[in-house]
């Protein structure tokens, strides 16, 4: 619909969308860029279901100077030296998950990858293993499916019509999760190497704001619900998208396993960024208006929403030449342009965890590709499809992989994966 409307109307028109209404879509790079630099005092959040269901402390229902000052205490978890803190624990959480995985036997590898980013995400938040943390590894995923759903309905949708409803279901999940956390909180606030501690509770607990004032922990659940979940289902729907594209540009992936055996990484870099690119599983970023203001040449009254429109954004011709195709070989030696490319929003709400999302899909992709090999396919691409708030592709990013040697991986190359991946295929054994 949205391309339809580009087509006809142009990078920027008006449309009155359910529950947010007008809302002005963007897509041009320029007013991308107007959008993301105006004041926090003119455009902010939009009162959507997602921040009020993740809880008033959260950052995604916060708006101005409160927003501000929370962002200033959750940007340096994610940042420089410390995020190098968190290498290892994604690494071991592919191997782990990568030891069940079946050999010449085509698989989904979403639900895979929600395994390995949820277990990354609680280790890097909590920084410990234990009952506590099982109890959140069973119980989030169910509310994240349960919870994206309710984000795109009017509110009238949530009540609580009793024990079985899926609404009660969901205020059941949450007290679970509140009365888990609390008890992490406490456990932390009386660790006497609580200081000594890198996990994100730990530094949530000693934040500070400018004033000397903490955060409350009610707060502190609501941040960490937000973290949690705008960390897990994302990055694993990526990653599932990098299969899908991969197995379907055979040349690429021979070219990112000899780069990872060399122990290079620009490539690889690369890759994350053009499948950003050309499957962002977030579709929009969106700023309410609160007063009236000038984006270009036009002026948006008070009231509305203004939509950046992500696909459009990053389909088009004039930013990126041959958009259709899937070229990584673009961002070789180049960082993308922020009013082009904008999977994390921008701005100052832009995702706090981009840099943690990028470090974990590089050192998943490092870690497969040095220990697997996938073999390609000849299979229509998967098509997009929303599991709420995500695009995903609608099987799941099937896989076919086979176990390297790697001190021996020269012996057995893409090419010998494909010929036998080629050969099963003749014989009638092709997964669904």
């Amino acid at each position: 619909m949205f391309k339809a409307l580009r087509r006809r109307y142009g990078s920027a028109f008006t449309i009155n969308l359910p529950i947010i209404k007008k809302t002005v879509v963007i897509s041009d790079p320029n007013l991308v860029k107007d959008l993301f630099g105006t004041s926090p005092d003119l455009v902010g959040v939009l009162d959507t279901n997602l921040g009020s269901m993740l809880g008033p402390g959260s950052s995604f229902g916060l708006d101005g100077e409160p927003h501000l000052r929370r962002r200033k205490l959750l940007v340096p978890p994610f940042h420089g030296k410390r995020m190098r803190t968190y290498d290892h624990i994604i690494e071991e959480e592919v191997m782990r998950e990568i030891a069940t995985w079946p050999e010449g036997r085509e698989f989904a590898t979403r639900e895979p990858m929600a395994r390995v980013t949820l277990n990354a995400i609680l280790r890097a938040v909590f920084g410990a293993e234990g009952p506590a943390l099982e109890e959140l590894r069973g119980l989030l995923p169910l509310a994240v499916v349960l919870g994206s759903r309710f984000a795109m309905l009017p509110r009238p949708a949530r009540r609580d019509l009793g024990p079985w409803k899926p609404w009660s279901k969901f205020l059941e999940y949450r007290r679970r999760y509140d009365a888990v956390v609390d008890s992490l909180i406490a456990d932390a606030r009386a660790d006497p190497a609580l200081g000594e501690r890198s996990d994100v509770l730990a530094l949530l607990v000693n934040a500070r704001y400018e004033d000397g004032d903490v955060i409350s922990d009610e707060h502190i659940a609501d941040e960490l619900l937000t973290l949690l979940t705008a960390g897990h289902e994302t990055t694993a729907t990526t990653l599932a998208w990098a299969v899908e594209r991969l197995r379907r540009h055979p040349q690429l992936l021979s070219r990112l396993t000899d780069e990872v055996d060399a122990g290079g990484s620009e490539l690889r870099h690369a890759t994350i960024l053009e499948i950003q690119r050309t499957r962002p599983v977030i579709d929009s970023a969106v700023r309410a208006t609160k007063s009236r203001i000038r984006l270009g040449e036009w002026v948006i009254p008070k009231g509305y929403t203004v939509m950046v429109n992500i696909p459009l954004a990053h389909d088009s011709e004039d930013s990126f030449p041959e958009a259709a195709s899937f070229n990584p070989d673009r961002f070789l030696g180049t960082n993308p342009d922020a009013g082009t490319w904008v999977p994390f929003g921008g701005g100052v709400r832009r995702c706090t965890g981009a840099a943690f999302a990028g470090m974990e899909m590089d050192v998943v992709l490092r870690t497969l590709l040095r220990e697997l090999h996938f073999a390609p396919t000849d299979a229509p691409d998967e098509r997009l499809v929303s599991s709420g708030v995500v695009l995903a592709p609608k099987h799941g990013g099937r896989a076919v992989v086979y176990r390297r040697n790697v001190k021996a991986s020269s012996a057995v190359d893409s090419t010998e994966v494909a010929e036998r991946e080629g050969q099963r295929l003749t014989t009638g054994e092709r997964g669904v």
